[in-house]
């Protein structure tokens, strides 16, 4: 199975093991990721309240340039997901916005018609691949390890990846399928706070402490996320919120692409398991093959 690939900048950056952990199992799948060539910044969802059309501008020129190499286009990032999701349906939507747009575009001599389906690659190994697929590749059951499915706020609402924007399932089903012991987290789609940790620390960190807070109530050993920026918010800001809140909280938040590998018996480095801030701790390493 062929898809055009959007690794938005946070994959190429700060979120590398996401990317890393993406095109170590992509084989194993039956993935061909073929990186759209020359994408740019998408924006993020912060562009988007600065100058609503230039942001679009932004986001349609990655999917003309998608157009042009053909197949669904996978995008992990969920603000990225979120951002293009977003351009093709106004797109469609409000004929002003297009007439802007396709402007845009023809000043670096490009068009887009509207024909590209974005896609999340949660829903892709889901829904594509399947999960009886994935439990017949595993081979070292995540059996006992309880994992806090965290899906955060933007691939469930306003464009969701699943018909229940307040109870979505594919990442717990998911998990399942690997072994794992998925635990009640109620908090599953509520939001980390996002990029107010860059704007308003205090509000974004409260926000992140409430999520890790319900994860350690519950008992995971592990937050499972679908975000670049839940991930650094939830594992980068652990050591400051426990001095702030007086709290101990060790749960490693990892990407759920991270723990497939981990179940299909992949070592540690191709899945970037070194790069969290958080250690993994002996009851998550004991799964990880090659960790130390």
């Amino acid at each position: 199975m062929t898809y055009t690939y959007y690794p938005g900048c946070s994959l190429h950056a700060t979120s590398r093991a996401y990317d890393e952990s993406i095109r170590a199992i992509a084989g194993t799948l039956g993935l061909e990721l073929a990186e759209v060539e020359d994408w740019n910044c998408c924006g993020a969802t912060a562009y988007m309240s600065v100058n609503e059309t230039l942001s679009h501008c932004l986001t349609a020129r990655n999917l003309a340039l998608a157009a042009a190499q053909g197949g669904d286009m996978v995008a992990p990032c969920s603000a990225c997901y979120t951002n293009l999701m977003k351009t093709n349906s106004y797109l469609k939507e409000f004929p002003d916005l297009k007439e802007k747009v396709d402007s845009a575009l023809a000043e670096a001599d490009l068009t887009y018609g509207g024909d590209v389906k974005v896609r999340h690659f949660l829903e892709v190994v889901v829904n594509d691949i399947g999960l009886e697929k994935i439990r017949g590749l595993v081979k070292k059951p995540l059996d006992g390890l309880k994992i806090a499915p965290y899906y955060g706020c933007q691939i469930v609402r306003p464009l969701s990846v699943e018909d229940d924007p307040d109870e979505p399932v594919l990442l717990d089903h998911l998990l399942e399928a690997l072994g794992a012991t998925v635990v009640t987290y109620p908090m599953k789609t509520t939001c980390c706070g996002g990029s107010l940790m860059g704007t308003k620390e205090e509000v974004a960190r409260r926000l992140t402490r409430n999520l890790l807070l319900c994860a350690a109530q519950f008992e995971a050993d592990v937050i499972a996320v679908t975000c670049p920026l839940c991930q650094m918010n939830l594992d980068g800001y652990q050591t400051r919120i426990n001095k702030e809140y007086g709290t101990a909280f060790e749960i490693p938040v990892l990407y759920f692409p991270q723990l497939m590998g981990m179940a299909f018996g992949e070592q540690a480095e191709p899945l970037g398991l070194q790069r969290g801030v958080v250690p993994l701790g002996e009851t998550v390493s004991r799964y990880v093959e090659g960790s130390r």
